[in-house]
């Protein structure tokens, strides 16, 4: 007992603090889509991750010691990573056969290792800050140490983004920062808005305060006005003169049968919605034919082949394809395959996109831990990777960029394809199945990331899913049809590709990645660092 009344005393943060920090970063969970019933379900609330994130930067702009700075970050994120994430329990218990335990913990001790990154940001913070700078320069200094620990999660160890806070603004007044900074801008944009709302304001006068909340107003008007001025569009691209008529298939295979019982109902339902389509172009979900071709029914690639190769429609099909290196080693890949018509001057004569952004665990294993792999009964195995900006499918006038699955939560990666804006995409197909996750937020959480890739880019996106959200985004990021989840259905509608003019982030991360947003966000702090080091030296305050 005394044991344990030393350790508590030892941690940096009261109980108090602690439970107020867990709750602020369940809210912040909360934000990237309301998972509740009623109007506002699936939807992002971007005002609740200000508020959120605000009292986070009110706790650690109060914080003593960088112990506490760091402590008190890793809690709120920790609550707010498990809480956007914890249906990964779903995927490890009910499908990968893990106890309910061991399933809890994996997905405590992922929060908890991707939490560091924050607590990093928060000791940085904390050091630069301490003393001697004002509320704008400390503003400053947390929107650029925040998106930082947002780019290196999203990034490092192949990445695993899900759950930035920038996602719970695709609808709010800051989403008009997205064509131009991206997701991690807008990270950055709500950081500074949180600490300068929030910061301690020590010694400072009514006129200074006055400055300071002018200046948080102000990014707010600048993104609702200035981004969305006609002078200013970022979609002023011209539509296409006719729509291309599109089905989205939606199977509803339940996952625990997909690879088993499943397979006969995924090949029947599959054959049939393709050939009964009167779309110009269909698309299937990831892995909607569970099968690699060797493996398929006799005729029932052929047929499909046949039925596309004669009129005037498409299809886009998910399937896994093996294929044999020149060393004779067989490789699998996480594949879409395009069935058309014979090729005309304005259509690709054949095409396949390879799946570039694998899955850990899922389609290929991390060094070290192939004895977690062989925890778990789900089939796991090594994927090979397609390039990272392959070719469009191209289509009566219509350059059609596949990605598949979780492929959409890196928006610098779609972005390579953009580099020439002559031959970039007009529209972006994703094929998705997360019936891993059962019918969770998971899915309302990935519409909205697909969201934020039509708003950053300026093209739409279309999304053909097994379980949801198979749905169809405008260029503008609004959903414009969807399909109800967890039910087997078809979505027909008409989609209107955008060409030419790309957006200012598509400009500029095709060709250079995250390193200007990084580079911008380290300048920040060394700039902050070294005016507060000499206003410390000189006693007086840096900034307002």
């Amino acid at each position: 007992m005394q044991d344990n009344a030393q350790a508590f005393k030892a941690w940096p943060i009261s109980l108090n603090a602690t439970a107020v920090l867990l709750m602020a970063g369940i809210a912040q969970a909360l934000s990237l889509a309301w998972p509740f019933e009623g109007a506002y379900k699936g939807e992002a609330q971007g005002w609740l991750q200000l508020v959120s994130l605000g009292i986070l930067a009110y706790q650690l702009d109060r914080s003593n010691s960088i112990k506490e700075a760091f402590a008190k970050t890793w809690v709120f994120s920790l609550a707010w990573l498990a809480g956007s994430f914890w249906w990964l329990f779903v995927s490890m218990h009910l499908y990968g056969g893990l106890p309910a335990p061991i399933a809890v913990l994996a997905v405590g001790l992922l929060a908890a290792g991707l939490s560091l990154f924050y607590g990093f940001a928060a000791l940085v913070y904390h050091t630069v800050c301490k003393t001697g700078v004002g509320v704008l320069p400390r503003a400053c200094t947390f929107a650029a140490v925040w998106s930082l620990g947002e780019m290196v999660r999203g990034t490092l160890w192949t990445g695993f983004p899900w759950g930035a806070a920038g996602y719970a603004h695709v609808d709010s007044m800051l989403q008009h920062w997205a064509p131009w900074a991206g997701v991690y801008g807008l990270c950055a944009v709500s950081a500074f808005i949180a600490m300068a709302a929030a910061a301690e304001r020590k010694d400072s006068s009514p006129a200074t305060r006055s400055t300071q909340m002018s200046i948080v107003v102000s990014v707010l008007v600048l993104g609702y006005t200035w981004f969305t001025s006609p002078s200013q569009s970022t979609n002023e691209g011209a539509h296409s003169a006719s729509p291309l008529s599109v089905t989205l298939l939606q199977g509803n295979i339940p996952q625990d049968l997909k690879f088993g019982e499943g397979v006969n109902r995924a090949l029947r339902d599959y054959r049939e919605a393709l050939l009964s389509s009167a779309s110009d172009l269909t698309v299937t979900p990831e892995t909607a034919i569970p099968l690699i071709q060797q493996q398929l029914p006799d005729r029932y690639w052929a047929e499909l082949e046949s039925h596309f190769s004669k009129g005037s429609q498409a299809a886009l099909i998910g399937l896994p394809l093996a294929t044999r290196s020149e060393q004779g080693q067989l490789q699998y890949s996480n594949s879409a395959i395009a069935l058309m018509p014979q090729a005309t001057p304005a259509s690709t004569a054949s095409y396949q996109y390879d799946k570039h952004h694998l899955v850990p665990f899922g389609e290929f294993v991390p060094p070290l831990f192939q004895w977690f792999v062989r925890m778990m009964n789900i089939p796991l195995g090594d994927f090979t990777r397609g390039d990272v900006a392959q070719p469009s499918f191209v289509f009566k006038g219509e350059r059609i960029a596949p990605n598949i699955c979780y492929e959409d939560l890196f928006g610098e990666e779609l972005a390579r394809s953009f580099a020439d804006p002559d031959k970039a995409p007009t529209m972006m197909v994703n094929l998705s199945n997360i019936a891993w996750f059962g019918d969770t937020v998971a899915i309302d959480q990935h519409l909205n990331i697909s969201r934020m890739r039509a708003l950053e880019l300026g093209r739409p996106m279309l999304r053909a899913t097994n379980t949801g959200a198979t749905a169809i985004i405008n260029a503008q990021g609004q959903v414009t049809h969807r399909l109800p989840s967890a039910v087997q259905g078809v979505l027909t509608a008409e989609v209107y590709g955008v060409h030419g003019a790309i957006t200012p982030y598509a400009q500029w991360v095709s060709v250079l990645g995250l390193w200007p947003l990084a580079g911008l966000a380290v300048l920040t702090l060394l700039i902050v660092a070294t005016m507060a080091h000499a206003s410390r030296h000189g006693q007086r305050r840096f900034g307002p």
